[in-house]
């Protein structure tokens, strides 16, 4: 029987207008909805809906940055320390002056690409597993958020906080820069010679080294636009909570993996896309939404975070065959 459903899956792949794996999500999506509007009437309203586009910009930017490194065979643990030590510099030296935001934001946002490309070139040049020292590169920054402050502190002007609670047509204003950025990073994968080297360097790094792909250039290129994206997650937390929490990163690391592997974007690197990521975004966030109407634990939540994560990478590693 398996087989049979094995031989018609495959019949039916190229005559699909989206890959399997997200006609998978889009269904668990839509069964959200069903089985929100039963546990609540509230749940599939449009405020409810919004609120839950607000919910997951800090994920998106975060799985969109992980999506590129995961793409090239890498990973980056590093992201959640970003966000942490990026939400308490932003709220603690601009302070509620709106002449210093923009400066400390761009100032913010060049220090997480520039972090991102540390990662990098520690990769690269030191030939050190992504793993260890994305993990080493956590440690600091989570280290320096709290030596900077153990305290939630600061503040960003109120202008600022309209990025993540302001409406435009009835739509969040986060959903305009999220879906525009996961179309351009989407564009330029597809698109462009670099993006389409992301690919190769994810393939086999070796091939790829011969047919002339700057390898290295291009990790160091994918880790500092994850740090880039990392650092304005950490930007549009604050912007949520009006302060700087030197914990407020914690647990994002594994976090910003968990709609990547749901995606489809596969572990080993040379398949996938932003595409997948961001219906994984929307999964998880619209699961953790149903889970609050349900008032079901967050510990429970992990637990099902967990257990998506496994179930995903199995199926995929079966299906790639290896």
């Amino acid at each position: 029987m398996s087989e049979r459903l094995s031989r018609l899956a495959s019949r039916l792949r190229g005559r699909l207008p989206l890959p399997a794996s997200h006609l998978v999500l889009v269904a668990l999506i839509l069964l959200l909805l069903v089985a929100g509007a039963g546990v609540s009437d509230r749940f599939p309203t449009t405020r409810n809906l919004a609120n839950v586009l607000e919910q997951s910009a800090t994920l998106a930017f975060l799985a969109l940055g992980q999506t590129l490194v995961i793409l090239t065979g890498g990973i980056d643990l590093s992201v959640g320390g970003i966000v942490s030590l990026v939400s308490v510099l932003l709220a603690g030296l601009v302070d509620g002056d709106p002449g210093r935001f923009w400066p400390v934001l761009a100032g913010l946002l060049a220090f997480g690409a520039i972090i991102g490309a540390v990662n990098g070139l520690a990769v690269v040049f030191l030939r050190v597993h992504p793993l260890v020292v994305t993990l080493g590169m956590a440690s600091v920054l989570h280290g320096a958020a709290l030596m900077y402050t153990r305290q939630p502190a600061g503040s960003v002007p109120l202008f600022f906080e309209e990025f993540s609670y302001g409406r435009l047509l009835g739509v969040p204003v986060s959903a305009f820069a999220v879906l525009p950025l996961f179309a351009l990073v989407g564009f330029w994968l597809a698109r462009t010679r670099p993006g389409r080297q992301v690919y190769a360097v994810g393939s086999d790094p070796g091939a790829a080294r011969l047919s002339g792909i700057p390898v290295g250039r291009t990790l160091v290129l994918v880790y500092a636009l994850c740090g880039l994206f990392a650092a304005l997650a950490g930007a549009y937390l604050v912007a949520r909570t009006g302060i700087g929490d030197p914990r407020g990163g914690i647990g994002y690391d594994l976090a910003s993996i968990t709609p990547v592997v749901i995606g489809g974007t596969l572990l080993s690197g040379g398949r996938g896309g932003v595409a997948g990521t961001l219906l994984g975004v929307l999964l998880l966030t619209l699961l953790s939404n149903l889970f609050n109407f349900m008032n079901i634990s967050s510990f429970y939540q992990w637990i099902v975070q967990g257990v998506i994560i496994i179930v995903a990478v199995s199926m995929f590693t079966r299906r790639d065959g290896s």
